[in-house]
């Protein structure tokens, strides 16, 4: 390719990445910061039921169950664990006196597998607790990790007007906040130390700022971007079929959010309450679970039938198609962005003289204006990240905090192609890397 194509490829992928941020702005940046608080409602006047999967999760588990014990006594707490697993005597001291004092704590054993089938197992036993003329309308369940802790307004946000006093609200899903984002993580070597810790704070920057505009968008439509902790009884009974709602996914798999959207619920966001939850403690189980995650994602692009004959608007489905095809989408465009530097690369090699000349003849600079393009969508959410949770920290630090966050995303982005070639090989019966063990989900994955 000439010089002068290279220059012109260069500058319409600027200029696509250009209108590209606009409307991004637009359409997700912008509603973020004007932003405002809603009114809340009335906790009482709901049914609340915690469902905590926790498999080997003995240590984080009493902690939990004290803290929402304590802050929502009027709530169920429900612990799903394995027959043969140690967290079942956590529980029964729980509960006091001759293991019957707490009427609010309940075991559900039998859940062999975790994940979505341990839910598929607590949903059954909490329908038949309830009873067959339960007020499933008023009843709303939450799925908590075994270390998680919502908020303690979460149940008044939640019971507000605009969320689950709209009977046509299915699900809800609330911030998510990284708790030990200012915590290094327990490990010998300085340099990991400080590794882990920035990974932790860029886990907090994400979910607390390109996630939560991200849902905020899809909010203003009704459309479920992912699955909502807190979900209506009536809704979940509505995808129910055998084995269950979740039907062996997990509970952060983006699978009951899309069927509960096919059925015509609406998922709902909110950021005036919050969830606690601990970041992915390093790099090699973060790229773990977003290969996963991706993974799951990959597959949902069969629902788009089901959603083309759903009676969502034309603007909601367009945004659910767009959600369910992203995950395709993004590895290709990840493609495409290295291309002028290739390109360019090549040149150099084969004419190092010539191709420095053109380049500080002006070149130059639609390289750098397409290699920042590139960066801005991410690190201008350092400086936000900053205005709205971290006053005390300075321009500087807060910039480089989107930089890292750009780095970040990016080195992601790669766990796309490592899905798609696991399922690849999960279609042709060629042996596919192990799925990791999810230790705990500190945000959701936004592809970029």
């Amino acid at each position: 390719m000439s010089p002068a194509l290279l220059l012109g490829l260069t500058q319409a992928l600027t200029l696509a990445a250009g209108i590209a941020f606009l409307c991004h702005a637009g359409l997700v940046l912008l509603p973020h910061l004007r932003r405002g608080r809603s009114a809340t409602g009335d906790a009482d006047a709901l049914e609340w039921h915690f469902l905590i999967p926790c498999r080997d999760r003995e240590p984080a588990l009493g902690d939990t169950i004290g803290y929402l014990r304590a802050t929502f006594p009027a709530a169920h707490v429900w612990v799903i664990t394995d027959p043969g697993d140690d967290t079942a005597d956590v529980v029964t001291r729980l509960r006091g006196p001759r293991h019957g004092g707490d009427r609010h704590l309940h075991l559900v054993r039998g859940a062999r597998t975790g994940g979505g089938a341990a839910l598929d197992t607590a949903h059954r036993e909490l329908k038949s607790w309830m009873g067959a003329h339960a007020d499933t309308d008023r009843t709303v369940v939450v799925v908590l990790d075994a270390d998680s802790r919502p908020a303690a307004n979460s149940l008044d946000v939640c019971a507000a007007h605009h969320l689950f006093g709209d009977p046509a609200v299915g699900a809800v899903r609330v911030d998510v906040r990284v708790v030990d984002r200012r915590t290094p993580p327990a490990v010998d070597s300085t340099l990991r130390h400080r590794f882990g810790s920035a990974l932790a704070r860029v886990q907090d920057l994400e979910s607390r700022g390109p996630v939560a505009a991200h849902l905020r968008s899809l909010d203003r439509t009704g459309t479920p971007g992912l699955p909502g902790q807190f979900t209506r009884m009536t809704a979940l009974d509505s995808t129910a079929d055998d084995p269950g709602p979740w039907r062996g996914t997990t509970s952060e798999d983006s699978e009951l959010g899309t069927r509960l959207a096919g059925k015509g619920w609406k998922t709902a966001f909110t950021a005036d309450t919050h969830v606690e939850q601990e970041a992915l403690p390093d790099l090699r189980h973060l790229l773990a679970q977003r290969t996963r995650s991706n993974q799951e994602a990959l597959r949902h692009i069969r629902h788009l039938r089901r959603i083309r004959n759903s009676d969502l608007g034309p603007l909601a489905t367009a945004k659910l198609v767009h959600h369910l095809t992203r995950p395709w989408t993004s590895p290709l465009a990840g493609l495409v962005r290295p291309i002028p530097y290739l390109l360019l690369l090549g040149h150099v090699v084969g004419n190092p003289a010539g191709t420095w000349t053109w380049l500080t003849e002006g070149a130059w600079v639609a390289f750098a204006v397409y290699g920042a393009s590139g960066l801005l969508p991410f690190a201008v959410w350092g400086p936000i990240h900053r205005h709205h949770h971290e006053p005390g920290t300075g321009f500087p630090r807060s910039l480089a905090h989107g930089l890292a966050y750009a780095v970040y995303a990016r080195t992601v982005d790669l766990t796309s192609w490592r899905a798609a070639i696991r399922l690849a090989q999960s279609h042709s019966g060629a042996p596919g890397t192990r799925p990791a063990k999810r230790p705990n989900l500190a945000a959701v994955a936004l592809e970029h």
